[in-house]
This record gives structure tokens, C-alpha cells and sequence, in this order.
């Protein structure tokens, strides 16, 4: 079974009885670790339990490949469903997967853990085809999503967010869920005994560990600054960002601008379209953005979007570097920025 959007949420919630292996994949290896450890709870009540649970590395399966029909066929000895985890998944363990998917004993959960895995992977091919298991793709937040994440960690913690604070913490949260959620989580205990979080609170907390990160990369290659992207680049990847929630990071920027741009073109003033943008654009930015906005045409717009997409598609499926299909993509980006420059001189 092959899951997206909407209805990834609701199975994580109460899977399919049906489904006894669940592939849950992708680049954000935090929302791969808590949606792993939701599964195994619909199971498994404590995760602690020897009893309930195994814990399998990819490599020790691969080894000894009927290591993991056993585990699955296995009954616990204090009775209940067991949940067996296998951590950094590939391609590897496909044979073992599919031995045990072959032949169904025992009601365990299994859960494989694996990295971004991409269409052609024999394992994901696997758990999207049968009828019995599921892959669950887990991809960075987009700016939606991590504005629910926000409002729902604060409001477990009572406390209400800002929309100021809101669209600082979506700016500049959002490559990996589990750092997201410990970043908020500090920001609830600084805020603790209070009702409600607002901007000096969410700069104080969130301010050196990811404000001058995507925010930072994203505003350098819109402004055409080669010296800042590189130190902009270099940083976020040393914070454990991946190339493609950079590139989708600059995507989600050049979309904004796309935004902007459009209704100034249809006789909107450009504090009024900046103002109208979802969320909003924070207020420290609001001048540069205000600039880019001014000097990016729609036709160069476009041209830089067609570049992030392909530079993430080849991020994916070339073979090559990551890291420098991405800046390779970022630098062009970034001299069709000093092109409109250019054009206003």
C-alpha cells in the first residue's frame, strides 16, 4: 500500500488491520523516528517492554535473513502483540522482507526504518505493492504543516503561539521534526508560566540554532549575494540539513516572491501583497523582501523554480553529488538575481 497526503496522518493513527510490515522512509529522520514509534504504540503500549518489543539493525538481518521471520513469528511470553523495529533499512534487507512477508505467522507489527529511499528501491517497490505492508514516505514540512506542529506542541504545553511568533518559528524551523519538536519544546519551558508565546520569546529561543540557516541561504540567493550563500550553504549543511529541503526551502521563497510579484503586476501596491502573503513575512525581512520583490520579474521567477526542481529531481536520480547539484542549482539562481540587478542599474 502506497500512502499520501491526508491519509498518512490517519493510518499512523490507527493503521489498516491488515498491514503487518510498515516502510516508513525518507530524508526527515525525525518524522521517520516519530512515526515509527506512533506505529509500534498502536501495538505496543510501553516501547521499553523486552518483552513486546525488538530492536534489529539492517545490518544483522542482512546477515542472517531468517532472523526476522522469527522475530515476527515470535509470541511474547506475557502475552499481547509484539512490534519489532529494524533501524537504516535499503535495498539489502529486501530478500529478508519479502521471505517473511511470504510466509505470515504470528500477528506482530513490523516497522523498517529507512533513509530517503527513491521510486526505483526494490524495498519501498515492495511494501507499496503487497497487500499486507505500507510505505510511508516522510518528507521535510512544508510551511502548512509546520505551522500545525507549532500550534499543536505549544497548546500540549497550554500555551497559545502569536501569529508573529508563528511565521518566525515556520521561517525558521522545519528540516527535521525531531529538531523542530526539541525546539519547541525548549521554547515552551522558557515561556512556562505565561499564556501565550510572542516574537521576542521565539527569537530568543530559536534565534542562533536555525535563523541563520535556510532563512539566511534563501534571502542570499534571491539577493544574488555568492559570498553569503556560500557561508549560508556551508552552515546549513553542517546543521544536518539535507540539499533537497534546501532547494525546496528556495522554492518555497521564489513561490512567495512568484505571489508578490503577480498581484503588484495586477495594480497591488507592494506593501499591501507583501502584507497579504500566508504567513507573514517576518518583520526584520520585510525590507529585503519588499526589494526582491521589486527587482525579480515572473519570467525570471520561473526560470529559477525550473532550476530547483530539476536540481532536486537530479539531487534523487543522478548519481552525482548532492551537495553540488544543489550549489551548482543555488549559483545560477543567484546570478539570475544579480541579472535584474543589472537590469535596474
Amino acid at each position: 500500500m502506497k500512502l499520501t497526503g491526508n491519509k498518512i496522518d490517519a493510518f499512523i493513527a490507527k493503521p489498516v488491520a491488515a498491514i503487518r510490515t510498515v516502510l516508513v522512509y525518507g530524508p526527515d529522520t525525525g518524522l521517520v523516528r516519530e512515526r515509527s514509534d506512533a506505529l509500534m504504540r498502536t501495538a505496543v503500549t510501553d516501547l521499553s517492554d523486552p518483552f513486546l518489543v525488538a530492536e534489529l539493525a539492517a545490518e544483522t538481518v542482512v546477515r542472517d535473513p531468517a532472523l526476522l521471520a522469527d522475530e515476527a513469528a515470535a509470541i511474547a511470553l506475557t502475552g499481547g502483540r509484539r512490534a519489532i523495529r529494524v533501524r537504516d533499512c535499503g535495498d539489502a534487507i529486501a530478500p529478508a522482507v519479502k521471505s517473511m512477508m511470504q510466509q505470515p505467522t504470528g500477528d506482530s507489527l513490523v516497522v523498517l526504518q529507512a533513509g530517503d529511499l527513491g521510486p526505483r528501491s526494490a524495498l519501498r517497490k515492495l511494501c507499496e505493492d503487497a497487500d499486507d505492508a505500507a510505505a510511508v514516505p516522510c518528507y521535510a514540512d512544508d510551511a502548512r504543516d509546520l505551522d500545525r506542529v507549532v500550534h499543536e506542541t505549544l497548546a500540549a504545553e497550554h500555551l497559545n503561539v502569536s501569529p508573529e511568533a508563528s511565521a518566525y518559528l515556520v521561517a525558521n524551523l522545519g528540516s527535521d521534526r525531531g529538531i523542530t519538536r526539541s525546539e519547541l519544546q525548549k521554547l515552551a519551558l522558557y515561556a512556562h508560566g505565561r499564556q501565550r508565546v510572542e516574537l521576542d520569546d521565539a527569537a530568543a529561543v530559536v534565534g542562533d540554532s536555525a535563523a541563520l540557516s535556510l532563512d539566511d541561504l534563501c534571502y542570499a540567493v534571491t539577493d544574488g549575494d555568492m559570498a553569503g550563500l556560500d557561508r549560508a550553504m556551508e552552515r546549513s549543511l553542517q546543521e544536518g540539513q539535507s540539499e533537497v529541503a534546501i532547494l525546496r526551502a528556495v522554492s518555497r521563497h521564489l513561490l512567495r516572491l512568484q505571489v508578490t510579484v503577480d498581484r503588484m503586476s495586477r495594480g497591488d501596491s507592494a506593501e499591501h501583497a507583501i502584507k497579504a502573503l500566508r504567513p507573514p513575512v517576518f518583520f526584520k525581512r520585510a525590507t529585503q523582501f519588499r526589494r526582491q520583490a521589486q527587482g525579480w520579474r515572473s519570467d525570471r521567477i520561473k526560470r529559477a523554480l525550473e532550476l530547483a526542481l530539476s536540481a532536486e529531481i537530479g539531487c534523487k536520480r543522478t548519481g552525482m553529488p548532492a551537495s553540488a547539484v544543489c550549489g551548482r542549482a543555488l549559483m545560477q539562481i543567484a546570478a539570475l538575481a544579480r541579472q535584474g540587478q543589472r537590469g535596474r542599474d
